[in-house]
């Protein structure tokens, strides 16, 4: 019988201190391979820490990291297949971009014709300026040569610390399209970013850190389930008789519009409304989250307050 692959990462009761500041506390964290992993958390959550322990930046003071089943030790150095950046990625601005990559090329005993460089470069569209000095370069397209940098390795474990920062809306879906295929081919990714709409798109799991603590862990699908009751907005055919409708439904409470409603709901009640309003001839021409499930349980477990519609 053929065992099952090992986690790309395995951690158990992971603890790590700076001083008496306390950046992790017990935290457990699970990635398998080929999936992409998302960690959220306010500012000093801990998710740097934990970015930098995967790195082989820093060790964690007490617990346990395996990476790929084997136990990581103390000395600071990545494991091996494992690479990434934290705190945008570390660049020549003298250089090239063609360069750069030669230059790590070069560190990890790689002759830079046989390195895929040319190739590194096209899969994160940055082709067009590769024989320009990174000096010259927006923060979006740092992060892109960031993230060719890191491909170079052909990772198992790819660790990336807010990879959409700086970019506009081409250049995001340009390297979501690329940590999508990267996951494809069974390497194992964990995203670290303040912007859940990034998340949600990108991450089948998410960890959300709160004071150096894991306080949910799992599939998107099962957040979105605990999150409970959100308001969605309404937009239909027939703005009164869809408030009508709501407003005999069970577990719905009605805000009006001008044009359309807000309608706060669970899941299962919001199934029956669209029952109904199909079921009334009212047709449904947008229904969506006013706040997204995963930054709704976000606020909630983190305890922020939820800003002003």
């Amino acid at each position: 019988m053929k065992s099952a692959s090992p986690r790309a990462v395995r951690a158990r009761g992971i603890v790590k201190c700076f001083g008496e500041v306390v950046a992790l506390d017990g935290v457990e964290l699970e990635v398998e391979p080929g999936r992409i992993h998302g960690l959220a958390g306010p500012n000093g959550a801990g998710k740097t820490t934990l970015l930098g322990l995967l790195l082989g930046l820093a060790v964690a003071d007490s617990g346990t990291l395996e990476i790929f089943g084997t136990p990581v030790g103390r000395a600071l150095a990545a494991p091996d297949g494992v690479t990434g950046f934290v705190d945008g990625p570390g660049l020549y601005p003298s250089l090239t971009a063609r360069k750069n990559l030669a230059a790590l090329a070069a560190l990890r005993g790689r002759d830079a014709r046989s390195a895929g460089i040319d190739e590194a470069l096209a899969e994160v569209g940055l082709t067009d300026v590769a024989d320009d000095r990174v000096r010259g370069f927006s923060l979006g397209m740092r992060q892109r040569l960031g993230l060719a940098a890191a491909m170079l390795t052909k990772p198992r474990l790819l660790v990336l610390d807010e990879p959409s920062n700086g970019l506009d809306p081409a250049g995001k879906r340009h390297v979501h399209g690329v940590l999508s295929r990267l996951a494809a081919d069974g390497t194992a990714v964990v995203v670290s970013s303040h912007r859940m709409d990034d998340l949600e798109e990108l991450c089948s799991e998410v960890t959300i850190l709160s004071t150096g603590r894991v306080v949910f862990s799992g599939p998107l699908t099962k957040l979105a389930a605990e999150t409970g009751e959100l308001d969605y907005r309404l937009v239909t055919s027939d703005a009164e008789a869809a408030r009508q409708v709501a407003a005999g439904t069970p577990g719905i409470t009605v805000a009006d519009e001008t044009t359309w409603l807000v309608v706060r709901a669970g899941v299962p009640a919001l199934d029956e409304l669209v029952v109904r309003l199909v079921g009334a001839g009212v047709a449904i021409r947008e229904l969506a989250p006013v706040v997204s499930p995963l930054e709704a349980a976000f606020l909630a477990i983190t305890d922020q307050q939820e800003p002003n519609r």
